[in-house]
């Protein structure tokens, strides 16, 4: 109750701080918040912002859980497995740095305008983030526990799965969390331009046909969006990591 108490307070106070500034610029570029609410309201109500918002929706979470389900195993095997680590991490000394936006035009030309090739750069930028830190947190791990479970006879696939990933866990949905502000501000780039649906759409469009009012909409409607995503993982946080829930 706490937290929901402090989030619709720093809501208010953001909300208050957009109202001053837009009486202090007296500009259309910038309305007023409660014309942006009204209008996200009467669209969100009549269905005509509801089939972009489950597009992006769902552009997002696939890019997510396809990042997730690459960089999840890789990562553990990597952070674990010495002699597999010594071969893939100049890989990813590699690979890590260079800015994969910039593969846009690339993974168009071989996957095609469709969703595939949004949700597959969502899914190679963000794949990243999960790895790297997936594998830091398998790292941490101390040996010794590696080695009383060995002597407890446990198997590898054991090992993997009481002692591992139970210790990452908490690191790889702080990575997530990362990758949620990360899926979402690459999905507003995808969207803008070779596609007719989806937030970032709705952006551009409007921006293009000076509508300052639908612009904010879909801007409040990407950063709901990123929020929606944000609790989501906070309450699967709470859940699989309860050990935790006296932070």
């Amino acid at each position: 109750m706490g937290r929901k108490r402090d989030i619709f307070w720093a809501a208010l106070i953001l909300l208050a701080l957009w109202q001053v500034c837009a009486l202090l610029l007296d500009s259309m570029a910038l309305p007023q918040p409660w014309l942006v609410m009204v209008d996200l309201a009467t669209k969100l109500t009549n269905g005509s912002l509801i089939d972009d918002l489950a597009v992006s929706s769902l552009r997002a979470l696939a890019g997510i859980g396809l990042a997730l389900a690459a960089a999840v195993p890789l990562g553990l095997l990597v952070g674990t497995e010495e002699q597999i680590g010594k071969r893939v991490s100049p890989f990813i000394y590699l690979l890590y740095p260079i800015p994969h936006v910039v593969l846009l035009p690339l993974i168009i030309i071989l996957f095609g305008i469709g969703n595939f090739s949004k949700i597959f750069l969502i899914a190679l930028i963000v794949f990243f983030q999960i790895l790297v830190t997936t594998r830091d947190g398998a790292r941490a791990i101390h040996r010794n526990y590696f080695h009383s479970m060995k002597t407890l006879g446990a198997t590898k696939l054991q090992i993997y799965r009481h002692l591992v990933l139970p210790a990452t866990l908490p690191k790889i949905l702080t990575a997530m969390r990362i990758s949620v502000g990360t899926s979402v501000a690459i999905l507003f780039f995808v969207e803008s331009f070779a596609t007719t649906t989806g937030l970032g759409y709705i952006i551009m469009d409007s921006w293009g046909r000076a509508d300052y009012v639908s612009l904010y909409t879909g801007i409040s409607s990407m950063a709901l969006l990123g929020f929606m995503l944000y609790m989501l993982l906070d309450r699967i946080e709470q859940h699989v990591c309860r050990w935790m829930s006296g932070r």
